[in-house]
């Protein structure tokens, strides 16, 4: 009986015998090693990824779907006074001209970089890859204020004084702008930068706030003077010439304007009265109609109408 009782209690309880298959699932779903098991199939997944990238790469980025021809580099529409497309001379200038990846790290970066250095644009707003290959470019433009007499060339400039492409212009388009005169300098740099003569910008400055109603008033030519023995950097006052040759006193440019001066809104404004009361802004050839420098009639000066007659100025 004793051997049998031994025999039985030595025997291993059927409690504490664990299959082989129930420890491994306990180790498996063990804490924490579901994430670390996560991770690892995650990591061979990549790993495997990785390796089929490799060895298809070159065969899927020289289809064409990932080449930028030029034809797909959109740009915002350009107005009505350029007649070229800037698109091939930025791609010549900067280089661009050779084929180009949407994979490169730098297009963008380098079409920016080619559309802000063209003379006819003012600020690239926003340069946008896509595939299949297209790049959309957002871009403000220059526009021409008048043109500048210069040796016998009317060179187009914008309301800051910088050079704009002249062969963009018709003599009949150039025509039909404001026309600075008087002015004895060249431009300093090439297309594109300014030309460095304070008058040319102060005529430019003038030209733009009169864009307007230039045509329908019947002005002809902006006119810088200068005391005499005045130097380049000098202010100057301007005069505007109707076709007929009557002058109006403009005064100083707008941005020369300084404390008591009148603003240039204020001597637009006077412009348009005097024309929608008169129906003309043509007096006497040489004489002066208005100076509008002067505060108008009620702020201490003369009422506008026409003033005494002043000499006509040779060559101007």
């Amino acid at each position: 009986m004793s051997r049998a009782k031994n025999k039985k209690g030595n025997s291993p309880s059927r409690k504490n015998v664990a299959p082989p298959s129930g420890g491994l699932l306990r180790w498996i779903f063990g804490s924490g090693r579901p994430v670390v098991l996560l991770l690892a199939i995650t990591g061979l997944f990549g790993g495997a990824s990785y390796l089929a990238w490799q060895h298809v790469r070159k065969r899927v980025l020289s289809s064409e779907s990932y080449w930028l021809p030029l034809e797909n580099v959109e740009i915002t529409p350009l107005p009505e006074w350029i007649h070229t497309d800037i698109r091939i001379q930025v791609f010549r200038d900067a280089s661009l001209d050779r084929p180009l990846s949407i994979t490169d790290d730098d297009l963008v970066q380098r079409i920016r970089d080619g559309f802000a250095l063209h003379p006819w644009v003012a600020k690239v707003q926003r340069v946008q890859k896509f595939h299949p290959a297209r790049v959309r470019v957002d871009v403000v433009y220059r526009r021409p204020v008048c043109m500048v007499e210069s040796a016998g060339e009317l060179i187009p400039v914008d309301e800051e004084g910088l050079v704009l492409p002249g062969e963009d212009f018709s003599p009949v388009e150039k025509s039909r702008y404001p026309r600075l005169v008087g002015i004895e300098s060249a431009p300093l740099g090439p297309v594109g930068t300014r030309w460095g003569d304070d008058s040319v910008l102060g005529g430019a400055e003038i030209a733009a706030s009169l864009s307007a109603g230039w045509e329908k008033w019947g002005l002809g030519r902006i006119v810088p003077a200068r005391p005499a023995g005045a130097g380049l950097r000098d202010t100057a006052t301007f005069e505007l010439r109707t076709r007929n040759e009557t002058r109006i006193l403009w005064g100083r440019a707008p941005a020369g304007d300084a404390s008591g001066q009148v603003p240039a809104k204020e001597k637009v404004a006077r412009l348009e009265k005097y024309f929608a009361e008169h129906g003309t802004l043509d007096g006497k050839p040489a004489s002066v109609l208005l100076d509008l420098s002067r505060p108008p009639a009620g702020q201490g000066a003369a009422s506008d109408g026409p003033l005494i007659p002043l000499p006509h100025r040779k060559g101007t």
